[in-house]
């Protein structure tokens, strides 16, 4: 699947084609004053709930403003539609979609409303800001709480072995022996779902930057890569390694994400390189995961640099093309507040922190999102390199996989992935390729 994590987590939980408040995209004001805002979201399970109980949350507040919401497919297809639609000025009022470089695909100079220094941005955490700029210009607010990339572990099987959270990867692979000895699969790998082969490499980005600082920019610009910086390869070895040693569960290669989840559920593997985001569709099958299940960014070499790699919510737009740009700003300004975090919480089960000043996590929140915000809150937190750059290779998964299986070494998988983004900077006309 050649999508980027950030769409691939619309299509974790399904293609749930559901109308919210009607399946109709227009909008107007009717004779007796009533506004109506059309609003565009995908059609996975989450993103349908969560836009549900904005709409009808924000209509309690605002009774003279009406939401009427449009679903369309998730992943490339849904892009596509975004991109047409913005294109053509047929796009709806507001609509949700992704943040970090992908926006910038958009145009948002010309497509997009510019809410730089508006008060619609008051209660926004400052640092997701950068993930919703184009040059230096917001435009968006953020739909749903964050997500860690990382580490899932059961907390049952670290207490029954007196394990502690490692903050290096050789105490994470000490650890993992402990775990194999005690006959308990180390570490899961799912790699018939060929996406999930990547959180090894996507995941230890905080480790990179904190390294390497200048990463982003200079691998945006052609003068950095993977092969390399050390820092940037050392993800491709980590793969090659729980192979080489055996902690990976028998038949990964055909493993998908759901038994890999049920896997780590059940106490059956101990640790799971996964995005948080995928457990709390599980909670309602499985609700001891949410106390069960917790989180650590992928150790590096620093215990003092220790962190957490982030993916950001995705955000909620204005569409240049809006009629009613004033009601719109009402809506997303109630996105963009406690009240709203609260209503999405009661129907999707946060997966890490709010981006929103005010909005606090429930005391029930999974231990998943406990976790993240605790890396959060002492400032030891890097967005994925996705949001920092608009390069990314479609061919990784397939490349991680083959590391992963122990049939490319870990150094050559990385020259093939360097490769592998050189075509797609080429593609996308970027300067020093």
């Amino acid at each position: 699947m050649n999508t980027s994590l950030r769409m691939l987590g619309a299509a974790l939980t399904g293609l749930a084609m559901a109308a919210l408040t009607s399946c109709a995209s227009g909008s107007g004001t009717s004779a007796d004053g009533t506004v109506t805002l059309s609003f565009l979201v995908g059609s996975d399970e989450s993103t349908v709930d969560a836009a549900k109980a904005l709409a009808d949350a924000f209509m309690r507040a605002e009774p003279r403003i009406k939401i009427k919401t449009e679903v369309v497919p998730g992943g490339g297809e849904g892009d596509n539609v975004v991109k047409t639609r913005l294109s053509t000025g047929d796009m709806t009022d507001v609509f949700w979609y992704n943040s970090g470089s992908l926006l910038r695909a958009l145009h948002p100079s010309r497509t997009l409303v510019d809410l730089t220094g508006d008060p619609v941005l008051s209660r926004v955490k400052k640092d997701y800001l950068p993930v919703v700029s184009v040059d230096g210009r917001a435009y968006g607010v953020p739909a749903t709480a964050a997500t860690g990339g990382g580490i899932l572990y059961n907390r049952k099987v670290y207490e029954r072995l007196g394990l502690k959270v490692p903050r290096t990867w050789a105490e994470f692979m000490a650890n993992n022996d402990k775990i194999k000895a005690a006959g308990t699969t180390p570490l899961i790998a799912t790699f018939k779902d060929t996406w999930t082969s990547q959180l090894l490499v996507l995941g230890d980005y905080h480790n990179v930057q904190a390294a390497v600082p200048s990463f982003a920019r200079d691998y945006t610009a052609g003068r950095a890569r993977f092969a390399t910086t050390p820092a940037a390869s050392a993800g491709f070895h980590h793969l090659a390694q729980v192979h080489a040693e055996g902690h990976l569960n028998k038949g990964f290669g055909s493993a998908t994400n759901d038994q890999g989840l049920k896997m780590l559920i059940e106490g059956r593997g101990a640790h799971y390189a996964m995005l948080g985001l995928t457990l709390p569709p599980l909670l309602a099958a499985h609700p001891q995961a949410a106390t069960d299940i917790g989180f650590f960014g992928i150790p590096g070499d620093d215990p003092a640099r220790h962190g957490a790699t982030v993916w950001e919510p995705p955000a909620i737009y204005i569409a240049k093309s809006t009629e009613h740009l004033a009601e719109a700003k009402k809506f997303l300004a109630f996105v963009a507040s406690p009240p709203a975090a609260e209503a999405v919480t009661k129907v999707v089960p946060p997966s890490g922190p709010y981006r929103v000043e005010g909005a606090e996590l429930p005391d029930d929140a999974p231990q998943v999102a406990k976790d993240l915000q605790a890396y959060l809150d002492r400032g030891a937190a890097t967005p994925a390199l996705e949001f920092l750059s608009p390069v990314k290779g479609p061919s990784l998964e397939q490349i991680t996989v083959a590391v992963g299986s122990g049939l490319t070494p870990p150094a050559q998988g990385a020259a093939q992935y360097d490769r592998d983004v050189e075509k797609q900077a080429k593609q996308l006309g970027l300067p020093g390729w």
